[in-house]
């Protein structure tokens, strides 16, 4: 007697809710604290925030994308005889500085413009910096923790 068991495929839209939702958390939280950085609390800091947002969102996901895909290459031919979880560090740690960025520059260029390149320049390195801890934290938990698990729910 043989029995078949089908496995049923998670539909599309749970897939884009699940990475939709980690963009919006990790790249909102991002964004807020850099244009918090550049602007302060003022009576635009929403509108900033939520045009910083938009414009690193568009800008991220293809990024982020093409970056995962050669930092992980290079990782691995760098580090070939390392442990996979050493591996997803270094490639989130190095993600999370390229990614940060990149979104620092879209932010600041948003929030103040290039009108001034010192007046750029300081806002965006205040930007980046004042984000790097939680960036950086959030590329250990994503990279060990989540990544595994997303790959795993990205896969049924």
């Amino acid at each position: 007697m043989t029995t078949s068991v089908q496995v049923q495929k998670r539909p599309l839209y749970q897939k884009i809710m699940v990475i939709a939702s980690v963009i919006l958390f990790v790249g909102g939280a991002l964004t807020g604290i850099m244009t918090y950085k550049n602007v302060g609390i003022t009576e635009t800091f929403m509108t900033d925030w939520f045009s910083s947002f938009g414009i690193a969102a568009l800008v991220m996901v293809p990024t982020g994308y093409i970056m995962m895909t050669v930092v992980s290459k290079l990782i691995q031919i760098s580090m070939p005889n390392s442990r996979k979880k050493h591996q997803q560090v270094v490639t989130g740690l190095t993600m999370a500085v390229i990614m940060e960025s990149v979104m620092a520059l879209s932010t600041t260029a948003n929030t103040i413009g290039y009108a001034d390149k010192n007046t750029f320049l300081l806002a965006w390195s205040q930007a980046f910096i004042t984000a790097l801890p939680f960036g950086l934290c959030m590329a250990i938990v994503m990279s060990v923790f989540l990544k595994p698990k997303l790959d795993q729910f990205m896969a049924s």
